[in-house]
């Protein structure tokens, strides 16, 4: 969800389905990283009735979170604590939200995979897994927002885990965005590691869905050093990769503070993040896995992943 861009009080993604067939080639010059039936597959099985669209609190969420905790063991990411990959919390609600409770449990699942650098900075790519769930008997399934982006994070982690990267790459999937960013505050305010070595956050939300074909990446006007390394990401890119939407004065909506990125960006922490614009579902019934389109899906996974490995290259 991006809070302060709702256009509806509720609402569900659609995700098309994709044929069986082997997708085309991406442009030249970006490499094919992401298996297209994996990436449906997570959103497929994320956004299905049985989760009953992960609110916050709810069996739909735990079962989430379980599922994403089973796929981090399989791909063998590390824990960061003893407690194994679900980091419980307790977060405390924001003073103006008279209608949250004034302590939230939340749950975010962390996982990690070691850099091979001498360097102690951590990367932390970040995407939520909760959504609305179940609104007067009505299922919100949540398939782009956000099921997507947890599907590129875990294609990312499954990466990493084969590709050692240079530093430390922290996986995160947060509970308790649709609360006000609950689950990425309380793992910021309480962090498994600490937060002077996060050197970035990669927020991914609402990536599966453009009709013009565009996904922007927030975050360079606050952090300008970014932007070269985004460059050779955009010159290569199979999709239009886009920045803005991080300045009120541009006349655009400012998304600095509408997702899981706006916690560490308070912290001090440089930030990113990948999203497209909202789309007549956002928020409603009607994001579905089936109103997805595989083929862009696809070559956006691959354009975050390209991203990824570049910045964790070029971080130093």
């Amino acid at each position: 969800m991006k809070p302060m861009r709702m256009r509806a009080l509720f609402g569900v993604v659609c995700v098309f389905l994709g044929s069986a067939s082997a997708p085309p080639a991406a442009k030249p010059g970006i490499p094919e990283r992401v298996d297209r039936a994996t990436l449906m597959d997570v959103v497929r099985t994320l956004s299905a009735p049985e989760f009953e669209g992960r609110a916050t609190g709810t069996d739909g969420a735990a079962r989430a979170r379980a599922f994403i905790a089973r796929r981090f063991e399989e791909i063998g990411l590390r824990p960061l604590t003893q407690g194994g990959f679900v980091l419980p919390a307790v977060a405390a609600a924001p003073s103006d939200e008279g209608t949250l409770p004034k302590n939230q449990p939340v749950a975010n699942v962390v996982g990690l995979v070691k850099g091979g650098g001498a360097a102690a900075h951590v990367i932390v790519v970040s995407a939520h897994y909760d959504h609305l769930g179940i609104v007067e008997g009505v299922l919100y399934p949540g398939a782009d927002d956000n099921a997507s982006g947890v599907a590129v994070l875990l294609a990312a982690a499954a990466y990493f885990a084969t590709h050692q990267p240079r530093h430390d790459l922290v996986f995160a999937a947060f509970d308790a965005e649709e609360k006000n960013l609950m689950g990425s505050e309380a793992f910021v305010t309480n962090p498994p590691i600490p937060i002077e070595r996060m050197r970035l956050a990669i927020n991914l939300d609402m990536v599966s869905r453009s009709d013009r074909g565009e996904i922007f990446a927030a975050g360079i006007s606050h952090h300008p050093s970014l932007r070269p390394a985004l460059d050779e990401v955009r010159r290569r890119a199979p999709v239009r990769l886009l920045f803005g939407h991080d300045r009120a004065e541009e006349g655009k909506d400012d998304w600095t503070r509408d997702s899981d990125h706006w916690p560490f960006h308070k912290a001090g922490v440089p930030f990113l993040y990948f999203g497209v614009e909202d789309h007549p579902d956002y928020h409603r019934p009607t994001d579905t896995v089936e109103r997805i389109d595989p083929k862009f899906f696809l070559d956006v996974a691959n354009t975050i992943l390209d991203a990824v490995v570049t910045l964790d290259e070029r971080l130093d």
